[in-house]
């Protein structure tokens, strides 16, 4: 075991983000935004000079705003290699503006012994920069594998009970066979996502989607079937990474709505769950 659990309450940052409106539109083509109808219902969050209509933001861009670097350095000698990407959240403070600039500080809120690996839970703060005024604030789980066994505590387990009846709403997007190349413009350019020879290596049969980019489909989502596409409502969304989606995948978002928001989950095309434990709220 070389993960250093002294590192629970480590901090990162606070570092700046500064982004455009330019930024804005390409997260949101990057996760299918104006793909069904690029004439449509999106246009507020595609373009950013038709007449009459205003540029927004989609909600889940925080996760890629969020500015601080991960505090993982202080965890010791890990292999950065076994990690993997297990839950991710979001709470919106405020609708995000189409242009501005950031402050992050990021800190190791959990580090807990799964026995066959160790999970490392991640919560990131933004503020605008020039008033400090709370914009969103991102969650994560990683997963190291091989770095448990320490004898520590397990943690919290989230689990999700999928409602005995049919989904109050359900919303179903196309992924394009290069939405993978198209969202890693957003700043991720992990080979895992375009180079094949890289995927082969790590046993895919050819380069997977970002699990973020799943996220933020999921997202749109939860915008049009709850909110009614607009982002003011839109308060948190917690979720699950459960399987790799490859590009060109259709992507089916069920949906039982709760007293504050919903629960939900989201499948493959081969119906397979994806994204598991979802978790909506609106915004208060």
């Amino acid at each position: 075991m070389a993960i250093n659990t002294e590192a629970l309450g480590a901090e990162s940052g606070p570092r700046q983000r500064t982004w455009t409106s330019t930024d804005a539109l390409l997260y949101a083509l990057g996760v299918g935004a104006g793909a069904p109808d690029p004439t449509g219902a999106e246009l507020e969050f595609t373009t950013e000079n038709c007449r009459d209509i205003t540029q927004r933001v989609l909600p889940t861009m925080g996760v890629v705003l969020s500015a601080a670097g991960l505090p993982l350095d202080q965890l010791g000698d890990v292999n950065l290699a076994m990690l993997l990407h297990g839950e991710q959240g979001i709470t919106v403070h405020r609708e995000i503006p189409v242009e501005g600039t950031l402050e992050t500080t990021s800190k190791i809120t959990g580090i807990w012994d799964k026995t066959k690996g160790a999970v490392v839970d991640v919560e990131a703060t933004s503020v605008l920069a020039d008033t400090s005024e709370p914009l969103f604030t991102t969650r994560m789980s990683l997963f190291f594998r091989g770095e448990g066994g320490w004898g520590g505590d397990r943690g919290p387990t989230v689990t999700v009970e999928e409602p005995d009846a049919p989904p109050d709403v359900e919303v179903a997007y196309e992924t394009r066979t290069d939405q993978a190349l198209l969202y890693r413009l957003n700043g991720d350019r992990n080979p895992l996502h375009s180079d094949p020879a890289f995927a082969a290596d790590g046993g895919f049969p050819k380069p997977i989607l970002h699990g973020l980019c799943t996220y933020g489909f999921t997202g749109r989502a939860l915008l049009h079937g709850l909110c009614d596409g607009d982002p003011a409502r839109f308060g948190s969304m917690d979720a699950r990474f459960t399987s790799p989606v490859m590009p060109g995948e259709t992507l089916t978002v069920r949906m039982w709505r709760t007293d504050d928001g919903a629960v939900f989950r989201t499948h493959g095309s081969d119906d397979r769950v994806v994204l598991d434990a979802g978790r909506f709220a609106y915004a208060t």
